[in-house]
């Protein structure tokens, strides 16, 4: 388990006085059927802030990374049908690993979260014919390519790559920039 997971599991403990396996138990004995009622009931009936309640959600549904035997499971089927799109994944992948060797590779269900001391990116393979990249990067004007993202999301900003030959040095410069911040 990494260790941004750890320590939200620990604090969810000091901060409702119940484990998370008392809190799987709870949202069990409830049969949601989505994740999303999930989320809804822990922060509408507990007051849970969405990363707690997103946290107990994905281990209560095992759908989290942690609860995969390999990882490269995940990834593997985030590619089902999409597999022209790993290229784009594998030379970003290359590309960020030059940044240090302080990243940590975390695959979820639907993307791969980049983080340092806290989440920079995510690679996604979006849809069938667009791969995006998360960044974050709060304050940052938006650009053509730099695109500002909705409030609230995971990330600040998002690029859109349609074809390997978009990864460019532009692309590379704000996920390095974006690597700074979040050490």
């Amino acid at each position: 388990m990494d260790k941004a997971t750890q320590t939200m599991i620990d604090n969810l403990y000091k901060n409702t006085g119940k484990t998370l396996q008392q809190w799987i138990e709870i949202v069990t004995q409830e049969n949601f059927a989505k994740h999303g009622e999930i989320i809804k009931f822990l922060k509408e009936k507990h007051e849970f802030t969405h990363g707690f309640a997103n946290l107990v959600a994905l281990k209560a549904k095992e759908t989290d990374a942690g609860s995969v035997d390999n990882t490269d499971d995940l990834i593997i089927s985030q590619y089902k049908g999409k597999e022209h799109l790993k290229p784009i994944y594998n030379k970003l992948l290359s590309e960020i690993l030059k940044f240090g060797k302080d990243i940590e590779i975390s695959p979820k269900n639907t993307y791969v979260s980049l983080r340092r001391k806290k989440q920079f990116a995510i690679l996604n393979p979006a849809t069938k014919t667009r791969f995006e990249i998360g960044i974050n990067l709060k304050g940052q004007e938006a650009t053509e390519k730099l695109e500002a993202e909705k409030p609230n999301s995971m990330c600040s900003h998002k690029i859109k790559i349609t074809d390997i030959n978009e990864i460019d040095t532009e692309v590379i410069n704000w996920l390095k920039k974006a690597y700074d911040n979040a050490g």
